[in-house]
């Protein structure tokens, strides 16, 4: 189950066992913390109650661990980090298999204790990676207690996180500060929910007001790269050619890094063709969110923009950059190369691209 139905399904009611697995590390810390949290909500009982474990022992060892009842604390609680018993299968050979009797007798011992642990014992399985959903053993968490799929965040998929973090806090963000949250994340290469996170938390050190303006987002995400250049790409779409070359500048002036500059060019142009692609089958709007794994908003802004493009100026500006690439990693050219594409995209009709 998703973060918020996972943590509605603690508030029924912490269940014995549970796994927190995927690729959102943000997730299953405040998952675990919200478990602890609900067991044993003085902190100093959780030396005594709580054992965490960086690597697996053998199932024989787990059941035996599993089953055994607290001695100093009202609870047992096992936690086990970066636990690999539920990891995806690569091969036949990895599943569960037949590996020997003394194997299939440990594991079945195993699983009969997840899905019947004393009523004080807990145990909580944490993995980075994808759960393998044909495991028995995953079967029988799934059946006992609950799963959290702790999949990273989308670009389409960042608002329920967003309004809950600001409600959290007791904040909101103005018209033009939504706006450029949601771009900003759009030209990310991951979304990182502990950064999110961690960045809204100093902005509401450093001011007061209900509202986040748009320029409280700015400064907090001027030290990314990719958002930082989010102007550019801004201005690009405008086709405003003296609004991206005074942007470009300034970003070359403060020492951006070349090929970082030249990287969102390209996956800028890669966006605005396939927009215009998707477009022409009859893609538009908010639906060209998730084929071009943008927020809907920004996508749909996008495609519009898409519009005053021609292919032949997106293929053309796509073949200088890919030669920019090799020339400024080798030193062979400078920054005369995105200027020259950047007027090249802010050039009116296909005769800009001859």
């Amino acid at each position: 189950m998703k973060f918020g139905e996972f943590m509605a399904r603690l508030r029924r009611g912490v269940p014995h066992t549970t796994l927190l697995a995927g690729e959102e590390p943000y997730y299953i810390g405040k998952a675990e913390a919200a478990i602890l949290g609900a067991l044993l909500p003085d902190a100093e009982e959780r030396g005594a109650a709580v054992q965490i474990l960086e690597r697996d022992p053998s199932p024989t060892e787990l059941a035996e661990l599993l089953e055994t009842l607290p001695f100093l604390s009202d609870k047992s609680v096992l936690v086990l980090r970066g636990t690999e018993l539920f990891r995806e299968k690569k091969s036949a050979a990895e599943g569960d298999a037949p590996k020997g009797k003394s194997k299939d007798k440990a594991l079945e011992r195993l699983i009969s204790a997840v899905a019947d642990l004393p009523e004080t014992n807990y145990v909580i399985f944490e993995s980075a990676a994808k759960p393998d959903k044909r495991k028995k053993l995953y079967k029988a968490v799934e059946k006992a207690g609950a799963v959290l799929d702790a999949e990273p965040e989308r670009p389409w998929t960042i608002e329920p996180w967003l309004r809950g973090k600001l409600a959290e806090m007791g904040r909101s963000f103005d018209r033009e500060a939504s706006a450029y949250f949601m771009n900003a994340i759009s030209v990310m290469k991951t979304i990182s929910l502990t950064f999110l996170d961690r960045e809204l938390e100093k902005l509401a050190l450093y001011t007061d007001a209900p509202r986040f303006s748009r320029a409280d987002l700015e400064r907090a995400f001027s030290s990314v790269p990719e958002v930082s250049g989010f102007a550019l790409y801004d201005a690009v779409s405008a086709r405003d050619v003296k609004r991206a070359m005074s942007v470009l500048e300034r970003e070359i002036s403060d020492g951006t890094y070349l090929p970082l500059i030249l990287a969102g060019l390209v996956r800028h142009v890669r966006q605005l063709w396939k927009a215009k692609r998707l477009t022409a089958r009859g893609v538009r709007g908010k639906a060209l969110g998730q084929p071009l794994d943008l927020n809907p908003f920004v996508a749909e802004k996008l495609g519009r923009a898409a519009q005053s493009f021609d292919e032949a100026t997106l293929r053309a500006a796509f073949l200088e950059l890919a030669d920019a690439d090799y020339l400024l990693k080798t030193g062979q050219a400078g920054p005369e190369l995105l200027e020259h594409t950047t007027i090249l995209l802010c050039g009116r009709g296909a005769a800009a691209a001859r």
